[in-house]
């Protein structure tokens, strides 16, 4: 069961969206506890679920991953699971939503130059319909919502 978050958690979890790194202490330092409690606030929402992970900020610019395209898929008619596969398999989409409206899937893709948009997107045009947008820059990426303790 989900237990709601106190405004010392979301301190918490927002001196680690601003340094995953940080040291328990650090965090501690910030927040008013010692690092063992802060340890032992984090191990419990990790088993609540509230946390699921940490993990790097990679820049994708820097591995040669130079262009980001929002991809819409629509499949053709008994091709949705087929199309569903392709999107998980193909290694260069980094997020893909399943979403209402004219369009099933919404992705997010990564890639060296345009050359190489075409050689992934050509095999789904026999299954789907698609639709791509040029990222051209990013205003902001994976912000949380505001947290707050319930009143």
């Amino acid at each position: 069961m989900s237990r709601l978050l106190d405004s010392t958690d979301c301190k918490i979890i927002a001196c680690l969206e601003e340094d995953g790194r940080a040291s328990l202490a650090e965090i501690g330092k910030e927040v008013g506890l010692t690092g063992p409690a802060v340890g032992e606030r984090l191990r419990r929402m990790r088993e609540t679920g509230q946390i699921n992970g940490f993990a790097a900020r990679v820049d994708l610019r820097a591995l040669g991953y130079t262009i980001q395209a929002l991809v819409r898929l629509k499949p053709r008619s008994g091709q949705l699971q087929a199309v569903e596969r392709m999107i998980e398999d193909e290694t260069r989409f980094l997020s893909c939503d399943r979403v209402t409206g004219d369009d099933c899937y919404v992705a997010r893709l990564a890639v060296a130059d345009i050359a190489e948009l075409d050689e992934i997107l050509l095999p789904f045009h026999d299954r789907a319909e698609t639709h791509t947008s040029i990222v051209k820059s990013s205003i902001f990426q994976d912000r949380l919502p505001p947290l707050s303790p319930p009143r």
